[in-house]
């Protein structure tokens, strides 16, 4: 395979993760010209670029050396590792993106009796996950028929050809509309940042470096809020106590006030108005709460 200089992420075409990804991606400041077959964006500022592919094509991709990275949901990846042929290139889970959660749960009919995974022995189970599915069934020691469907997973059982469903679920609306009930997760799923567990060797690792530090910075920021507040220096250790998790705050002084302090905290996760009010019963005056759109460790 001839050598590459430029790293190459393999991310989905069309579907729930695109616009996330992109976006993600934007954020850590890369920007791409598409193509004219809108299958290939090439990096304008950075030496990176996009393949844009089904989603259930990303891992194999990475194996063969095709891309560096894959976005991905963890369900796909983990998937691959349990079907792929022996010698096939282990791939790694670098970092979870936080969007596109979803679950790969158990389901059965609503009249069905289910009170715990042994009920599915001798059942038959659709799914278009039979590698999770089977290794979670060798698990529990059941017994079951695995029947692997590319799609419509939810309708097997009304159409009397499965007992039961493996499938991914997000609201749960789905099944109700199919008179299904969950009763088991195999699996908490999330888009994530897949690589060969062997990283390139040349100019793309460090460019890889270069990206998961953006990427941690991004994630990040994207969880986090800055709180500014004023108090005095007797105030100041009940409110620390009461600051959402984080690095220790900042302390300014107040010109002209030797008594007050300006305090600034990185507050991980959003600030409620409960936390708001909390923190003013203990002293604190003029809060503010910013979003924090760029940090770099």
């Amino acid at each position: 395979m001839k050598e590459r200089d430029r790293l190459r992420i393999a991310m989905q075409k069309s579907g729930r993760l695109t616009e996330p990804a992109l976006d993600l991606l934007q954020r850590c400041g890369l920007s791409f010209r598409q193509s004219r077959d809108k299958l290939f964006c090439f990096g304008e500022g950075e030496p990176v670029d996009l393949l844009l592919v089904r989603d259930d094509d990303i891992p194999s991709l990475i194996a063969q050396g095709v891309c560096d990275l894959g976005i991905v949901g963890r369900n796909v990846l983990d998937e691959f590792q349990l079907t792929a042929p022996e010698g096939t290139t282990r791939l790694a889970e670098l970092r979870p993106l936080g969007f596109g959660r979803c679950r790969l749960s158990i389901a059965v009919p609503q009249e069905m009796t289910y009170e715990s995974p042994q009920h599915l022995q001798g059942k038959r189970i659709a799914t278009s996950y039979p590698g999770l599915l089977g290794a979670w069934l060798e698990a529990k020691g059941v017994q079951a028929g695995v029947m692997t469907l590319a799609g419509s997973v939810e309708i097997a059982p009304r159409l009397g050809t499965a007992d039961a469903i493996c499938d991914l679920v997000q609201s749960g609306g789905t099944l109700v509309a199919n008179q299904l009930r969950e009763t088991d997760v195999l699996l908490e799923s999330e888009a994530v940042l897949a690589a060969s567990a062997t990283p390139p060797a040349d100019e793309r690792g460090d460019m890889l470096e270069l990206l998961l530090k953006r990427l941690d910075g991004v994630i990040q920021v994207r969880e986090s809020r800055l709180l500014l507040l004023q108090a005095s220096r007797s105030a100041l250790e009940p409110i620390i106590r009461l600051l959402p998790g984080g690095p220790q705050p900042t302390l300014l002084p107040v010109a002209g006030q030797p008594d007050q302090l300006l305090l600034q905290a990185l507050c991980a996760g959003e600030v409620s108005w409960r936390q708001l009010e909390e923190i003013k019963k203990a002293g604190a005056r003029e809060m503010f709460v910013l979003p924090v759109e760029k940090m770099l460790a």
